[in-house]
């Protein structure tokens, strides 16, 4: 009776699952190089050119993707991945394509001016889809906070496109700390060359033709409705508060994610900074506060962990570099054209360069040091995109990624932390004093500056009528 009844089981499982079409079918009978259809990733695109087309050609390099659709406000933008994705459906407005298509995708990447990275993909997560969103995470620190909640809540695979962050360099970094090779941190130097772009400029005037290929009104987002110019597009924008993050935002999430990730830092409870400055007339500096400035420099503050030192990060950029460690030789490099990171400890100095380098013990003569260390960190062979890739086909939880979200939005609001005093720096009052240059003293939990109630405009920005975050 048991063999009978197993028998028939198996017998009406057969027959349901030909009628609708459904075989599983051994990997080894399709066929060397096949790959399953369960072994690919439909994935759509909010943002399809310039970074954006880059993304989209690695993902699709790994051989497991499918791109079905394509969504850009500027069809000029647009045209390379059209062309190179003929079979994928072409959208301008983001919210339409996920109204109507998200039955018939898997995943989406979001790569579109920094102001509009949250309001995506936050959509994009409500909806069950794995994201990859391109650095930084979000515009503003609330964004970040809510991003990170999300991805657990809605349990998809959501990662960061700060493609160094898969690298062996870092790792290497992380190992070498946890063997102890320079104590415990107590200070981090970050610094880059960017900007490369316009910045501590004055707001252009005057609206310009809109190009017929180009909503305006959709660019521009959740940031309030302003004149079209020209100057903002295609790269620009970087440089302006109300899309970009400027170049802590730019390069933070590349030069800091090393020894963030190294020294394992969380929230910084302080910040503090000073902005550079222009005459353009005699003895009266000149700041445009919708910019973000020439050059900074920022120092946070980051709690000790339980019998650590507190740890103090200091970030330069606009060509501003720290003082060369009297332990680096007078003709060795000191990072690399983009920038560089330097972590000191209580025992001595690491120092690496941008996008997952090779690590550097200072001094150089105690590089025979690191061959005795042995690998605990797993490495990415694959790279960024395709571990992303690789975990969306395996599921919530499956696979480890190098920048998810839960790791991702601390990074994220640690830089946006920074820009929140770059914006404070800025503010002048009714007697022409400058009442936020002071340290901030930031109350991580209910992300709240504590000592200057006008600095907390920045930790949530209000978004124009027609675009929510949907929290």
């Amino acid at each position: 009776m048991t063999t009978k009844k197993n028998s028939r089981r198996e017998f009406l499982r057969g027959t349901a699952m030909a009628a609708t079409g459904f075989f599983i079918v051994p990997r080894h009978v399709l066929g060397r190089g096949f790959v399953a259809p369960s072994d690919r990733l439909t994935v759509a695109a909010i943002g399809s050119g310039g970074k954006g087309h880059d993304d989209l050609k690695n993902f699709f390099s790994s051989g497991k993707v499918d791109v079905a659709f394509l969504c850009d406000v500027d069809d000029r933008q647009a045209a390379k991945a059209r062309q190179e994705y003929p079979k994928a459906k072409y959208y301008k407005d983001f919210r339409e394509m996920l109204d109507k298509e998200h039955k018939h995708f898997d995943a989406c990447n979001v790569s579109t001016p920094d102001n509009i990275h949250a309001v995506a993909a936050m959509a994009v997560m409500q909806l069950g889809k794995h994201v990859y969103c391109q650095k930084p995470m979000t515009h503003d620190i609330y964004e970040a906070r809510m991003m990170t909640e999300a991805a657990k809540r809605y349990k998809v695979v959501a990662q960061m496109g700060n493609q160094g962050s898969s690298g062996d360099g870092v790792r290497l970094m992380q190992e070498w700390y946890n063997a102890g090779l320079i104590g415990d941190a107590t200070a981090i130097h970050v610094w880059t060359n960017r900007p490369v772009w316009p910045q501590g400029i004055a707001k252009p005037t005057g609206q310009e033709d809109i190009p017929a290929e180009l909503n305006w009104d959709l660019w521009q987002g959740p940031a309030r409705a302003d004149d079209y110019h020209k100057t903002f597009l295609p790269f620009n924008w970087r440089g302006w508060w109300a899309y970009g993050t400027g170049a802590l935002g730019d390069m933070g999430c590349h030069l800091i994610d090393p020894p963030f990730k190294t020294v394992g830092l969380g929230y910084p409870n302080a910040v503090e900074c000073s902005v550079s400055s222009t005459y353009e007339v005699m003895w009266n500096p000149t700041y445009h506060p919708e910019s973000c400035p020439t050059s900074s420099y920022v120092k946070m503050n980051f709690p000790g962990k339980p019998g650590k030192p507190d740890v103090a990060l200091h970030w330069m950029d606009g060509g501003i570099r720290p003082v060369r460690p009297d332990e680096l030789g007078p003709d060795e490099p000191m990072g690399n054209d983009d920038g560089g990171a330097i972590i000191t400890g209580t025992r001595g100095k690491i120092m690496c360069n941008c996008y997952g380098a090779k690590p550097t013990l200072l001094p150089t003569s105690r590089m025979s040091e690191v061959t005795s260390i042995p690998q605990t960190i797993a490495r990415v062979p694959e790279g960024h995109y395709h571990q992303w890739v690789n975990a969306c086909i395996a599921g919530y939880g499956q696979k480890e990624l190098s920048s998810p979200f839960d790791y991702a939005g601390p990074l994220t609001e640690t830089i946006l932390m920074g820009n929140l005093a770059l914006r404070s720096y800025m503010i002048k009052d009714a007697n022409g004093h400058f009442p936020g240059r002071k340290k901030l003293l930031w109350d991580a939990q209910n992300m709240k500056i504590t000592n200057f109630d006008e600095a907390n405009q920045f930790v949530k920005r209000e978004y124009r009528p027609g675009w929510t975050l949907g929290v």
